[in-house]
């Protein structure tokens, strides 16, 4: 397989992975909304699937680590499927639970593979000197653009069907478990497995638990890892505080849940530009900044200056309002990407390929964290303090977290060509 095989395989996957997400979200919380739960319920089944994605991350990194890429992809795209069809009958508080599980199974088990898969297949190919910013970056926007198109395509379907068919804000979760079957298809025949990640059952039982150890250790032994890993948790508490605040928000601007969640569609789909446009600057940015540490703290101080401004502009009404959210979006996304990114980057030059996926796996508990921890607090501030308070708290959290990107350990790994990298920096 050639780098450019294997660049063309990882984005079309990447752009698969988050079509069905992209697809759901805009309607999730409103049709919670719809079918009768509160903000403190809707809550609640976001943080069950909050809770399941952090207990089953480094589990399933680990297993991709041992038993192969493709096969974790796979039963992902599964369990998506399965959650999105679950979510659109959904009538009680138990089964959206129900389904926030099996997303959360989703979630953990597509968490890593796909990039740990193409760093492994470009390493083999142009060796672990090879340049990983320009694909990861284009990796990066094909998940921004899967968002962008499916948020939109998510919220101007309920308009589309008509109620005496189904319920219209159940159609985005069944067109998504279509896209995720779609996606099943494409990792089984279409990610090749490289021969050396076949495992017999025993093995595997055995090599996880070890490898998800050795990840662990890793990461609390190393503070490039550590510092990285405090990063994505205060990522995690601006997307969460953004998911669950801005629809129903944009609801009340919009007067209708349908009318809200096409609001929140456009919205949200000029966020996930600005994230395609943030990738697609990332080489430029780092290069500029001096490194992906100057890089990245240029990211997060543009995402904590975005959160300001969604405070600041909490108290306006009609399309003044939608357009400033829109606006922050934008900037905002485009910060987040920039960051995250760049700390991909810093992750990857920091490993091996036995450990790729596990270490992954931690930031994605570490965003997870952050998520949950912002739905259960933030929420709340909210309905007592306003919106105004809320965003007001993350963009001090997100400023704060760009002093971890000064001093920057550099990345270190087991082999001379990886001290060779990160000594010629991100440039």
């Amino acid at each position: 397989m050639t780098a450019r095989s294997a660049l063309r395989r990882y984005m079309l996957v990447s752009f698969l992975t988050w079509l069905p997400i992209g697809l759901a979200m805009a309607a999730q919380v409103l049709l919670m909304t719809e079918r009768g739960l509160g903000l403190a319920q809707i809550g609640l089944a976001t943080t069950v699937f909050s809770i399941v994605t952090v207990s089953l991350e480094l589990p399933t990194g680990g297993l991709a680590d041992v038993l192969g890429r493709r096969v974790v992809l796979a039963a992902s795209a599964a369990f998506t499927v399965a959650a999105l069809v679950l979510m659109s009958v959904s009538t009680t508080l138990w089964m959206f639970m129900a389904a926030g599980v099996l997303k959360g199974v989703a979630r953990a088990l597509s968490s890593g593979p796909a990039t740990s898969w193409y760093v492994d297949t470009l390493h083999g190919v142009e060796g672990r000197d090879a340049d990983l910013k320009p694909g990861l970056a284009r990796g990066g926007a094909m998940e921004s653009a899967a968002l962008c198109a499916g948020v939109l395509a998510g919220g101007g379907l309920p308009l589309l069907v008509p109620p005496s068919l189904i319920l219209p804000l159940a159609a985005p979760s069944l067109v998504g478990a279509v896209a995720a079957a779609l996606l099943l298809f494409v990792v089984v025949f279409a990610l090749p497995e490289p021969a050396h990640r076949r495992r017999t059952l025993p093995g595997v039982l055995r090599e996880v638990p070890a490898t998800v150890a050795g990840g662990v250790r890793l990461v609390a032994g190393r503070p490039l890892l550590r510092r990285l890993a405090m990063v994505a948790a205060a990522t995690g508490a601006v997307l969460m505080t953004i998911e669950l605040l801005t629809p129903g928000r944009l609801a009340e601007l919009a007067g209708t849940a349908e009318g809200g969640g096409m609001t929140y569609a456009v919205v949200a789909a000029l966020g996930f530009a600005g994230s395609a446009m943030g990738n697609a600057l990332v080489p430029r940015v780092a290069r500029l900044a001096g490194g992906s540490a100057g890089g990245a703290v240029a990211g997060t101080v543009l995402a904590a200056l975005s959160v300001g401004a969604l405070a600041a502009t909490a108290g306006l009404e009609g399309l003044p309002g939608t357009l400033s959210a829109g606006l922050a979006y934008v900037v905002l996304f485009v910060g987040i990407s920039l960051t995250g990114t760049l700390c991909l980057e810093l992750t990857h030059r920091a490993v091996t390929a036995a450990e790729r996926t596990t270490v992954a796996s931690t930031s994605s508990i570490a965003l997870q964290s952050g998520g949950t921890l912002a739905n259960l607090t933030l929420g709340a501030l909210a309905a007592q303090a306003g919106l105004a308070a809320a965003w007001a708290v993350v963009a001090v959290v997100t400023l704060a977290s760009a002093l971890l990107f000064v001093r920057m350990p550099a990345p270190t790994g087991s082999s001379r060509a990886q001290a060779r990298l990160a000594r010629s920096g991100s440039g």
